[in-house]
């Protein structure tokens, strides 16, 4: 089927005029008879679908990923190919074009999940440098990971992952970030970091220090992993020093 090329606005792309003027206004009839009966057209073909956020709508959409050959038409048959376009990404819903890099944009379902997944992979490495032991600590860790949606969680579940996370990065309360816990942080935040605002990446690092300062001032370790988080999260160092500093004036 030949569809009419379209411009991400919508509308055929050898039509120039502006919406509402009529065809002949500003130039001559007998051109735009012309630009009738000869021009170009995009055949679309779908290659694949799914669910994305479209830039467009600014929300959750379906969307139809499509390659397109463009073809030279005379009275409205195509004639003469004039070579391939796209591929594009196509919003169902206001049918405007993008570029395949607006797929790599998370969906809002996605994002929240993601988001989800970070607080809890913060949460559990502070835990791990030793605040399992601490009832204040323990206390903050489930109530911050309930406010993050995880209605389920308990104190005994928490002890149970920080002991199996420690078992398989290193022991509790070593005296820096183990290597495998670095891994842990930078997968689960990097991924996220660039879809956050600063003020949010800051949030998520917040969260991390409040719990850490649930038993007393930072340890060397708790520092440690903070500073991990905060270069996952793509905050600089002065920065990660001045939120730990800010939490400490107001840790609730």
């Amino acid at each position: 089927m030949v569809l009419p090329d379209r411009e991400r606005d919508g509308r055929n792309s050898h039509d120039s005029r502006a919406p509402g003027t009529p065809p002949d206004r500003g130039r001559p009839a007998g051109l735009h008879r012309v630009r009738r009966l000869i021009g170009t057209r995009t055949a679309w073909t779908t290659v694949c679908d799914g669910e994305f956020f479209c830039p467009g709508c600014g929300g959750d959409r379906n969307y139809q990923r499509r390659s397109g050959r463009r073809r030279f038409v005379l009275l409205g048959v195509p004639l003469l190919s004039r070579g391939r376009t796209g591929p594009v990404v196509e919003c169902a819903a206001c049918q405007d074009h993008f570029g395949l890099d607006a797929l790599d944009h998370p969906t809002t379902i996605r994002l929240a999940a993601m988001l989800r997944e970070a607080v809890h992979t913060v949460v559990i490495a502070v835990l791990t440098t030793g605040g399992a032991t601490s009832r204040t600590t323990l206390d903050a860790a489930v109530a911050t990971l309930r406010g993050a949606g995880f209605d389920d969680c308990t104190e005994e579940r928490v002890v149970a992952l920080v002991n199996a996370l420690a078992a398989d990065t290193g022991r509790p309360g070593a005296p820096d970030c183990a290597p495998g816990l670095a891994i842990e942080l930078h997968e689960a935040l990097g991924p996220l970091a660039p879809h956050l605002a600063p003020a949010g990446r800051e949030a998520l690092l917040l969260k991390g220090a409040r719990i850490a300062l649930a038993d007393g001032p930072y340890t060397p370790a708790e520092r440690d992993v903070l500073a991990t988080a905060g270069c996952a999260l793509t905050i600089g160092t002065d920065d990660v020093a001045r939120l730990m500093a800010a939490a400490q004036r107001t840790p609730s």
